[in-house]
């Protein structure tokens, strides 16, 4: 979505205006249909207790009149499209029963074909319906502090990068930003699908629609409403609805073909029958009757309320699908190629291990060592200083700290001139400190030496750990049948080594550059068929581009990440990668199903007309009725299956 909030509301606005003409179409159409069912009612009570039959037939003449209009406007625009559509079979069945003098029977079918039409609309709103609510997840207003530390009511839209807003305990963040002030806790699991709550403090980044807890925090807004997590999701989960697998290309296709010989089937049968003795009027109610029960909408909505619910469920939970063909292809998974750093780990060092060399315990050679780090930014030197925080150990202060580039850090500790950096060729050949520099290194730790002007202290390792739920992910998907998962990494040989051992993956590729990552997936694709890649979407951009399934974690924090995968983790938990596999394996039983039911139902109710077993009203309602079901097996999408849930959620503040 484009940063300029002008631009957004041009793209945003005719859609939301064709929304609102939609829904008064909509809501003219029900009243119509309300209408036509009471007469209709009224006209059976009338026919079946009064036996007033001028006044009947005047209540089912104005049910047709009433309830036929929108009908019959939509059979004429598909006509001048040169298009055959359900609609058009059931207005010349209505016609055709008319002109039998069924009228009785054409008003039956008017109102329960648009009840059908109306049900359908119900369970296509009620999946968009599960979409569409992240919208309401964002307050439309916003406390905005002004010079004076005051505070302005204004809408969303008006909030620019820059701005601070005041958030209260309880309240949605209105937009996304950095707490600038304040302590709390935040839910974010609405956009992000993240199962915890985290602690916000000064730094923390944050999104739009998240759930503040229970404290009062100020957040800086760093993007223009138009542009926010939320926003881009929405937008995101709308065009994967035009994103259309190869069942609903069926679908589509086999209602191309199916339409069109129903009409000739009908037609046939009303010329044919005559030939062996029927008479015309019996013939051609038997046409109308294959007409009626042709009309197979269960056929055309039992792919798209599939598949529609099961990226709402998805979007639920923190998995962006960007279409059928994305769901449908997850099911197809056959290798799994996975990112190392920030993917299979937590892409920060963290401290490993201590160990003394002179007269110090742990805690005192590591206290040392945070003193020297404390003054370095540099990943390792934060990775040690943390470490000494979360032993809650105090560290003295130190003096004249400076970089020393590409040697470590210096500084003075308690009067002590102190050093600490990567080991030199002196530390490799020194027999109390080569062996443990090495042991950690062939682990793929990485090791640094803690010395004064005589003699080394400690030497200090540290590593990127695996992610918590990295080797419960590995196994989920092996218990999917994913025959083939492996690491590509630029990471050296080494710490690769380690990790895939770690993981007990199938194969690692070492040191690689991001055209030699692709390669790797275009090969791995001849070689074991449908593959994902899983990495971050940035440095991985030309590897996911080439996998059959571009899968990006931590798509909430990742601008890259959201535009360009397939599918978007939008948290950063490994465990919604099974969780997406297991859903689009549901859906694409869901769809199976769909399909066969809705097969099945309209094979025996054209047998049945041709064989002259029911009524003009009995075949529309038998097809009705197995829409609903059909209807209401797709829905079943928007509640999670085995495994497909979140972590249960817990609340840190309490």
């Amino acid at each position: 979505m484009s940063g300029d909030a002008n631009t957004s509301t041009q793209v945003t606005a005719p859609a939301g205006r064709r929304a609102g003409r939609r829904r008064w179409w909509q809501e003219r159409e029900m009243v119509a249909l309300a209408v036509a069912a009471v007469l209709l009612v009224a006209g059976l009570i009338v026919e079946w207790t009064i036996h007033l039959e001028p006044v009947s037939l005047a209540l089912f003449w104005a049910t047709i009149v009433v309830g036929g209009v929108y009908p019959l406007r939509s059979a004429v625009r598909a006509i001048r499209n040169k298009r055959l559509t359900i609609t058009v079979l059931l207005v010349v069945a209505v016609i055709g029963a008319i002109a039998l003098g069924v009228i009785e029977e054409a008003a039956m079918l008017v109102v329960i074909f648009s009840l059908g039409e109306a049900m359908e609309a119900y369970a296509t709103d009620k999946a968009r319906g599960a979409i569409s609510a992240l919208m309401d997840l964002a307050p439309t207003t916003a406390r905005r502090l002004t010079s004076g530390d005051q505070t302005e009511t204004v809408a969303v839209e008006n909030l620019h990068p820059g701005d601070v807003v005041l958030v209260r305990p309880g309240e949605r963040l209105p937009t996304d930003g950095i707490v600038a002030d304040g302590v709390s806790w935040v839910d974010a699991s609405p956009v992000t699908g993240e199962s915890v709550p985290v602690e916000a403090t000064a730094g923390t980044e944050v999104f739009g629609g998240s759930l503040n807890g229970n404290g009062v925090i100020r957040v800086q807004v760093t993007k223009e409403y138009y542009d926010t997590v939320l926003a881009r999701v929405i937008e995101q989960v709308e065009e994967a609805q035009a994103n259309r697998s190869g069942a609903e290309r069926f679908a589509d296709k086999f209602s191309a073909i199916y339409t069109p010989a129903m009409f000739i089937l009908a037609i046939a049968v009303a010329l044919i029958l005559p030939l062996f003795g029927f008479e015309w009027r019996e013939a051609i109610y038997r046409a109308l009757v294959i007409l009626v029960v042709s009309c197979s909408c269960a056929l055309i909505i039992s792919v798209p309320v599939s598949v529609v619910t099961a990226i709402a469920r998805g979007a639920r939970d923190g998995i962006l699908i960007k279409g059928g063909i994305y769901l449908e292809r997850l099911a197809d998974i056959r290798a799994v190629a996975f990112d190392k750093t920030g993917t299979l780990t937590r892409g920060r060092p963290a401290l490993m291990s201590v160990t003394p060399l002179a007269d110090l315990t742990d805690d005192e050679a590591l206290a040392l060592a945070a003193a020297v780090e404390s003054g370095s930014e540099h990943p390792i030197a934060t990775a040690i200083v943390t470490g000494a925080h979360d032993r809650h150990l105090t560290i003295p202060a130190a003096k004249d700290a400076r970089a020393l580039p590409g040697a470590g850090m210096e500084a003075t500790v308690d009067g002590r001139a102190l050093h600490i950096g990567r080991p030199t060729a002196a530390d490799r050949a020194d027999p109390a400190v080569g062996p443990i520099v090495a042991q950690a290194e062939s682990e793929g730790r990485t090791a640094v030496v803690l010395r004064d002007e005589t003699r080394a202290l400690a030497v200090v390792t540290v590593a990127d750990q695996l992610r918590p739920d990295a080797q419960s992910t590995i196994e989920e998907l092996r218990a999917l049948g994913i025959k083939r998962i492996m690491m590509l990494t630029g990471d050296n040989t080494t710490v690769a080594k380690s990790t895939a051992d770690a993981l007990g993956l199938d194969d690692y590729r070492a040191e690689l550059l991001p055209e030699e990552k692709s390669a790797a997936v275009l090969e791995l694709r001849q070689k074991h068929g449908v593959i994902a890649m899983v990495g971050d979407g940035v440095n991985d951009a030309p590897a996911l581009a080439n996998a059959d399934l571009a899968i990006a974690m931590g798509a909430a924090g990742t601008d890259v990440a959201l535009e360009t995968a397939d599918v978007a983790l939008m948290a950063d938990e490994l465990d919604r990668l099974p969780a997406a596999i297991r859903l689009s394996r549901r859906a694409r039983n869901n769809i199976k199903i769909n399909i066969a039911l809705s097969l099945t139902v309209v094979a025996i109710l054209i047998i049945a007309a041709l064989a002259g077993w029911m009524s003009l009203t009995t075949g529309l309602l038998l097809n009705e009725g197995s829409a609903a079901l059909i209807i209401l097996n797709g829905l079943r999408m928007l509640t999670p299956g085995r495994g497909e849930t979140r972590r249960s959620r817990t609340n840190p503040a309490t």
